[in-house]
């Protein structure tokens, strides 16, 4: 059996508990994403539950279900981090022994100087920041002087933001990428980000003009190997900047968690062969690190709705696959991400159903069975789980 295409979607930052490293990571072991969203009254998610999210090991928030729709495993992250490129990387195969550099006392005087020659403007924050908060605290600056907001986060990254009547987007783009040229060998963080605004104070606006410019991925990817292959392999939402482009067809940007659901919908009634694979940032992005409970519990309320909609519309050899990349526990301490197991959830109506694949010591347990189910020669650290799948099927 060969499925035609597979649909994995990324629930950016729906942790599911704390890894035994959290604390080396600066996290609480009581961390949790996904529990944490479940306290709140805003969260319903039937049929996430009824596929067997709560069956997973660890998970808390609601009961097990009897019979569960999909398989279920929970992976533990075996690269050093818990970012965004970090865990899409070891996602599709790549284990990164090595943190991607970070700064959480800004960039170092050497490599200002260097952007901003390239830049031929002045630098501004150089900190660890909000991204609302640095636009309204550095906007009416930034304004007056032309110079760039430049900050960074407790991710691997640099981010450059500039409000559209001063910098165009397609130069902030120029900026980004002459920086990315910069951040390189030890300075080599995880992504350049341009974040484009507008509005005037104190009500400036970030636009969705973002855009990532990441660091190619050290090897060859499952991507890779499926475009190799001659299959399709579709990037929504993020996918594309998170891995530079490499082993991406077609890219398919969109502007939140809704756009990114009724595209990958859309999707569905396309004919082609191979994979879609979907990041949907706003848990992370807009109730993650903002510590936003009742709206992270809204998003996945959301989601489910949208999810309920997607299996009706599933065609009999379509593969499902639901995980995440990293936490980001809204009821933590701080706003950074949280070092945290992720689900995995396979659903196909070919496919075995209800078993329980207990806990995989990688992430990259998806790009080895991805690979298989196309039957494409890659190696990673993980081992494929569709000859579970595969081998004796429920009625």
């Amino acid at each position: 059996m060969s499925a035609q295409r597979v649909f994995l979607i990324v629930l950016d930052s729906c942790g599911i508990g704390a890894e035994p490293d959290a604390p080396a990571f600066h996290d609480a072991m009581s961390c949790n994403t996904l529990a944490s969203a479940a306290s709140s009254p805003a969260f319903h998610i039937p049929t996430l539950h009824r596929l067997g999210l709560f069956n997973i090991e660890g998970t808390k928030g609601l009961p097990p279900v009897d019979n569960p729709l999909a398989s279920f495993a929970r992976l533990r992250e075996k690269s050093q981090g818990k970012d965004t490129t970090t865990g899409h990387w070891e996602i599709a195969g790549i284990i990164s022994p090595n943190p991607l550099p970070t700064y959480p006392h800004g960039f170092p005087p050497s490599v200002l100087a260097r952007l901003e020659k390239a830049f031929g403007r002045k630098i501004l924050c150089n900190k660890p920041y909000s991204g609302t908060q640095v636009i309204h605290d550095y906007g009416r600056e930034h304004l007056e002087t032309g110079a760039l907001i430049v900050y960074t986060s407790a991710d691997s990254v640099l981010q450059i933001a500039a409000h559209e009547s001063i910098v165009p987007p397609e130069q902030l783009y120029t900026y980004c990428r002459l920086a990315r040229q910069i951040m390189c060998g030890e300075n080599a963080v995880g992504r350049i980000i341009a974040r484009p605004f507008i509005g005037t104070y104190p009500n400036y606006v970030r636009t969705a003009r973002r855009h990532d410019f990441s660091i190619e991925p050290p090897q060859s990817t499952v991507l890779d190997a499926l475009k190799e292959a001659g299959n399709t392999v579709i990037g929504v939402g993020k996918i594309s900047d998170i891995f530079a482009g490499r082993g991406i067809n077609r890219r398919i940007t969109t502007t939140d968690n809704n756009d990114g659901m009724q595209k990958t919908l859309h999707l569905l009634q396309e004919d082609f062969s191979g994979l879609c694979f979907v990041n949907l940032v706003d848990f992370d992005m807009k109730y993650g690190h903002r510590r936003d409970v009742t709206g992270y519990a809204k998003a996945l309320t959301a989601f489910d709705q949208q999810l309920t909609l997607f299996l009706k519309q599933m065609h009999d050899d379509d593969i499902l696959m639901i995980t995440a990349d990293h936490g980001c526990d809204p009821r933590a301490a701080g706003t950074d991400h949280t070092r945290e197991y992720v689900p995995y959830l396979v659903y196909g109506k070919k496919l075995s159903s209800g078993i329980n694949l207990g806990t995989k010591e990688t992430f990259s347990v998806i790009a080895a069975t991805i690979a298989d189910i196309f039957s494409v020669p890659f190696t990673t650290s993980g081992k494929s789980i569709y000859p579970q799948l595969t081998k004796s099927r429920k009625g």
